[in-house]
């Protein structure tokens, strides 16, 4: 095998021509180029392959054995690429903006969808900079003027910063970023954010207002959004109607989040001195009402556009790939609802909740619903939400057609109907962490499972209940729960059933209340037990009920 990675990329990516069979390894498709530290990250653990993402005959026929496929800008995945990807697992876009990905569309397919929401802010928050230094000293005119042979010193003819009212639109971390480099310069800063509280902006030396109140007061005006529905368009005549005349604006955000004819107009006017602009509504972008003004400083969407903005990105979700298709929690994952890194207390009880949603489903046996994920003892202490992802995604994984993930778990269940809610405390009497997956059916009934993991240097996640009854069993292999009328007997008639049928018990428990009463027998097994075998061995012993779960691959 190559021991270059350039080599190993170049040798692999002949396979999307030469179809040469199934790929052994998971397929990674690279649409667009990439910083070779990202490569690096992918090379040894998977198929890389690469394609021209803005070809797209060429990426539809390539895509269909991605498991994963690594974009920018200039690839759109769409319901259209989607329907081709048939064994995709994740979208990742180099970058912040996601407006080249159908990120609804990847979500109803259970595909994650991750970016690298700080490898750019940086840049982007220095690029803002740059545009508002440059407007302010008339730097772009008064070069293209000296290069044509022309000394005009007083025509371009500056302002200075120091002591100017600097308006942020937008205090999240780029903004932030921008705001604390601006007070450098001895400004003051006001900053226009609904959703960021008056004490957070104090602590930045921020004074927060109105949107009405910052154009009426700014100097500079710097946009620092998203674009979304609600900020598309946020300023456009009347907005710009409201300004401080002379003011300067920069929007090194988002394209549309200001209207640009409009722009044009208030600069016709007078009202608006300069603008420092790097982004537009339809990109790429060659022609623009602003670009007639000599006053305009226009650049092409170089916010993220540095050598460690472009390595950060690339990295970084390649990282989230990696991570992905080794079925770990993704942070950067846009579409999947529980927020920030899960703590490593956290992360080895993910495949315990996953399972025990999966033997509650086998032990329900249907109309579910609601469920509840109860956590307790001091894992509790953490952000535990991914551990209700994990048993939603188990409840649904054995009962639905589609592809079920942490990404559309939660989708499938408000699509049934069926609550979902998660519960901590502190207090655990009996064990040290314990997750349980609690329901109520459709018919009234209730049922609960329960499980953890054992102390130690080796933690092995094992059942403590199910339905009420003690246990102790390993989560894992194939399981067989049988509840049925206490006697003697019964263990002779399964083990001579499933005898019979040449499967082994390699462990089994029996738990009761009480002597004669109802007990419920766990036993794992050496093999799958088909539908017809498990009808016949709950004959046999006489079982109310019985089910099965395949846990080999949990």
């Amino acid at each position: 095998m190559p021991t270059d990675h350039a080599q190993q990329v170049t040798a692999q990516t002949t396979t999307i021509a030469d179809g040469r069979g199934a790929p052994t390894q998971p397929v990674v498709l690279v649409a667009e180029p990439l910083a070779p530290s990202a490569i690096d990250v992918l090379a040894h653990d998977f198929d890389v392959r690469q394609v021209d993402g803005a070809d797209r005959d060429a990426l539809l026929a390539a895509i269909g054995d991605a498991d994963a496929v690594l974009v920018r800008s200039a690839t759109r995945i769409d319901e259209e690429a989607l329907a081709a990807a048939s064994r995709l697992k994740v979208v990742a876009r180099a970058g912040v903006g996601l407006d080249n990905v159908d990120v609804q569309a990847a979500t109803a397919r259970g595909v994650m969808v991750v970016n690298a929401p700080t490898s750019n802010i940086v840049s982007a928050a220095e690029q803002a900079v740059t545009l508002l230094l440059a407007c302010a000293r008339n730097l772009a005119p008064a070069n293209a003027a000296l290069k044509a042979g022309e000394w005009k010193r007083s025509k371009y003819t500056g302002v200075e910063i120091a002591g100017k009212t600097v308006g942020v639109v937008g205090l999240g971390r780029i903004g932030t970023l921008f705001a604390q480099r601006m007070a450098a310069f001895g400004t003051r800063l006001i900053a226009y954010d609904p959703y960021v509280q008056p004490a957070r902006a104090a602590q930045l030396g921020v004074r927060l207002v109105g949107l009405e109140e910052l154009l009426a007061e700014s100097d500079f005006v710097s946009i620092h959004l998203p674009k979304t529905p609600e900020t598309l368009g946020l300023i456009g005549e009347k907005e710009l109607a409201l300004v401080k005349p002379g003011v300067r604006i920069i929007n090194a955000a988002r394209g549309g989040l200001i209207d640009e004819a409009a722009l044009a107009k208030a600069i016709d006017e007078g009202r608006v001195a300069g603008v420092g602009i790097d982004v537009y509504a339809t990109e790429p972008c060659t022609d623009s009402p602003l670009f007639g003004f000599e006053n305009v400083v226009a650049t092409p969407h170089l916010g993220a556009s540095t050598a460690e903005a472009q390595d950060k990105a690339g990295t970084a979700v390649a990282r989230s790939v990696k991570l992905a298709l080794q079925g770990e929690f993704v942070p950067d994952a846009v579409n999947v609802q529980a927020g920030g890194v899960v703590a490593e207390e956290v992360r080895p009880l993910l495949p315990l909740a996953e399972g025990l949603g999966r033997v509650f489903t086998a032990v329900a046996g249907g109309g579910i619903a609601s469920i509840s994920i109860e956590v307790r003892g001091e894992v509790a202490d953490n952000d535990v939400s991914v551990l209700q992802l994990a048993a939603t995604k188990g409840v649904f994984l054995d009962v639905v057609e589609e592809k079920v993930t942490y990404v559309n778990a939660p989708l499938l269940a408000k699509e049934r109907g069926v609550d979902v809610a998660l519960s901590t405390s502190l207090d655990s009497p009996d064990y040290h962490n314990l997750v349980t997956v609690r329901g109520a059916l459709s018919d009234g009934r209730s049922v609960s499972v329960s499980g953890t993991l054992t102390t130690g240097p080796r933690e092995v996640a094992k059942l403590t209940e199910v339905d009420g009854f003690d246990i102790e069993i390993p989560l894992t292999g194939n399981l067989l729960f049988l509840r049925y009328a206490d006697r003697p007997g019964v263990v002779g008639m399964l083990g001579g059933a499933l005898g019979q049928a040449g499967i082994n018990i390699a462990a089994m428990q029996v738990s009761r209340v009480q002597a004669g009463g109802e007990a419920l027998m766990g036993v794992e097994l050496d093999s799958v037990v088909a539908p017809e075998l498990l009808e016949e061995v709950a004959r046999a012993v006489g079982a109310v009920s019985a089910a099965t779960v395949d846990l080999t691959e949990l």
